[in-house]
């Protein structure tokens, strides 16, 4: 079976490279593929293993052997879904691969944001510190978690273990939640709508997929349901979020704080308004690059491919769509 990586640099960095290039399958690894490589690279192989490649119909049509797609994170929006099971053709994912990585830059994020400590770190080091005359200062307001509601839009794997250290912390958790799931063991905790999720946070975390229904989900007109000096952070997809709108609410004063491991356009253009405004955090969608994370995607990937040559495939996103013959 001819087994195709479109875009496998990303795994790739500090480890040795993941796939089993021997055995009985063949297998072409490309670290990564411009638009206009990918059919040409893509032409014969039954599966393919993406990460941001899009897969449209037009492609698919040009591929008709294809017969499963790997993806290799949890987000599949790259992939036109419906698409691929009209034409028979499975969509995988790797779920929660990367639980704990992002949900810990989530407080990474916010912690920054609310004590400052490499700003502080830097006024030490040009010997700020030794010019104080006293045995403490601070550049910035100091802000405690304790007691402040937290937010979470999404609360599948991810946005449940973000909520649980959130309550660890001392704080209120308040969700969102897309499909009915059970409530967890602590207190205080509560299920809203939409509207009083953005009403109740005094920190917003985001962790939904992109879909017609998130696009733009943090706009204008749901930060001005915000509470005045509130925090969003957005470790889901870029265009949840949109930028130039949080922009002028970080300039306003009326938003407290953003921070983003994702933005709408990646990389983003030096004009992104979200790279100039103030009280903003961006990190370069490192969140789920931890070692382990990344050796749990390569393992989730070649069990969704052993599964599949079984017949009987895990993971599959497409399942209403997908046709067999």
């Amino acid at each position: 079976m001819k087994i195709t990586v479109l875009d496998g640099k990303t795994l790739q960095a500090g480890i040795p490279f993941p796939w089993p290039v021997d055995g009985e399958d063949e297998w072409t690894c490309f670290e990564s593929s411009s638009p206009d490589e990918v059919r040409e690279r893509a032409v014969g192989a039954e599966i393919l293993v993406i990460n941001k490649i899009v897969m449209d119909a037009a492609l698919m049509d040009a591929l008709p052997g294809l017969r499963c797609i790997a993806v290799t994170a949890a987000g599949t929006n790259v992939v036109d879904s419906r698409a691929a099971g009209e034409r028979g053709i499975v969509v995988c994912n790797t779920p929660a691969y990367g639980t704990d990585a992002v949900a810990q830059h989530v407080f990474a994020l916010l912690l920054e944001l609310c004590r400052r400590t490499s700003l502080h770190d830097e006024s030490v080091r040009r010997g700020d510190w030794g010019r104080a005359g006293d045995f403490c200062y601070c550049l910035t307001p100091q802000v405690e978690l304790t007691g402040k509601t937290f937010g979470v839009f999404g609360y599948g794997n991810l946005g449940r273990r973000v909520a649980e250290i959130a309550h660890a912390f001392g704080m209120k958790v308040a969700a969102c939640a897309h499909r009915s799931v059970p409530a967890p063991g602590y207190e205080p905790f509560s299920f809203v709508s939409k509207e009083e999720l953005f009403r109740q946070s005094d920190v917003l975390s985001l962790h939904c997929p992109l879909t017609e229904e998130t696009r733009g989900l943090v706009c204008r007109e749901t930060l001005d349901m915000m509470k005045p000096g509130s925090v969003v952070i957005n470790t889901s997809r870029g265009p949840v979020v949109c930028g130039a709108d949080v922009a002028d609410a970080l300039r306003s004063g009326r938003l407290g704080g953003f921070a983003a491991d994702v933005l709408e356009q990646e990389p983003p253009s030096m004009d992104d308004p979200l790279l100039s405004a103030p009280n903003s955090l961006i990190t370069p969608h490192l969140a789920w690059m931890t070692d382990g994370a990344r050796r749990n995607i390569v393992s989730i990937t070649l069990e969704n491919i052993r599964r599949y040559k079984a017949g009987d495939p895990q993971n599959v996103v497409n399942k209403e769509w997908l046709r067999r013959g």
